[in-house]
């Protein structure tokens, strides 16, 4: 009895240890890497090569990052969606965005890469799943069908998370006139949902009509936002026609800088941290600078998946 005791009397301490620090809270911290895909251009447009690590500086939340990755005109592989509008508006242009998305991929295209085919008007519905053979995205883009309404939204949201996830760079390249009338998928939904998943944007702007008259001005302002916002550009189709558009965004895709850093110093309890990138020796209007507004904390794929089952089949 007299052992039993004193075993006790032993071990109390250090259960009595073990349950208090169960019970204390854990302090999380996000320190994953945060890769950044910087395109650098000049005032007449054209890629900036030549630049080294030295050269940029990064911050998030206004806070110094040191940069602890850098790669010039990354190797890494590209997971590319093709999202083609495909309602009323833009029907008259489809052979030749098929025809001009057909040349793109099979000069753009490498062993490692990876290009889906998705098509959205009244409802999104993926053609082509992520493949590397040709034959595959050529037979996808002659199926493309049209039909009336517009899902721009429910396709950036679609895309976004069937990009999730997949190793390399993630790039969603949209057109569209930008008419957005579907009313499912908000534009801040879709964009929180490309920044989520770390997908860049190029917006393919095609308007069916010159005259401000009878354009949807406010789609088009919204394909260019998610453009910036993403990291990427947008074009109209009017500048150069779309063999040169696409031509362009080949370019971009092959004159990339990527950045990487741990958050050091990081404001805790931030849904959003907002990333900013400079060339400090350069004139404050020789360079453009391309990349995410910023990254989420939280992964809300769940929520985004469970979000869109019920429109998209």
């Amino acid at each position: 009895m007299r052992i039993h005791s004193i075993v006790v009397c032993f071990l109390f301490p250090i259960f009595a240890a073990l349950a208090a620090t169960a019970q204390e809270p854990a302090l999380r911290m996000d320190v994953r890497l945060v890769n950044v895909f910087v395109n650098v251009t000049d005032r007449d447009g054209d890629s900036v090569g030549g630049l080294g690590r030295e050269d940029f500086s990064l911050a998030e939340d206004g806070r110094a990052q040191r940069i602890a990755v850098f790669e010039r005109q990354s190797d890494r592989q590209l997971n590319l969606t093709l999202a083609i509008d495909t309602s009323g508006s833009v029907q008259k242009d489809l052979d030749l965005e098929a025809n001009a998305a057909r040349r793109f991929v099979h000069a753009l295209l490498r062993p490692q890469d990876r290009v889906s085919l998705v098509q959205f008007a009244t409802e999104v519905r993926e053609i082509t799943p992520f493949t590397g053979k040709f034959s595959q995205i050529d037979r996808g883009l002659v199926q493309l069908k049209g039909d009336w309404a517009t899902a721009l939204y429910d396709a950036v949201s679609f895309a976004s998370v069937r990009l999730a996830g997949r190793p390399g760079r993630r790039v969603l390249v949209l057109i569209s006139d930008g008419d957005d009338t579907a009313r499912s998928t908000t534009f801040a939904q879709a964009l929180e949902d490309a920044l989520r998943n770390e997908v860049m944007i190029y917006s393919i702007i095609d308007v069916p009509i010159d005259a401000s008259a009878g354009r949807a001005l406010g789609g088009e302002h919204a394909l260019i936002s998610l453009a910036e916002q993403t990291g990427g550009k947008s074009y109209y189709v009017r500048d150069g026609g779309m063999e040169k558009v696409f031509a362009r965004i080949g370019d971009d895709l092959r004159a990339q800088y990527l950045l990487g850093y741990y958050p050091r110093n990081q404001e805790l309890g931030r849904p959003f941290h907002r990333i900013q990138v400079t060339v400090p020796r350069a004139a404050s209007d020789a360079f453009a600078l391309h990349y995410r507004a910023g990254y989420y904390v939280v992964d809300a794929s769940v929520r985004t998946n469970e979000r869109l089952d019920h429109r998209i089949p």
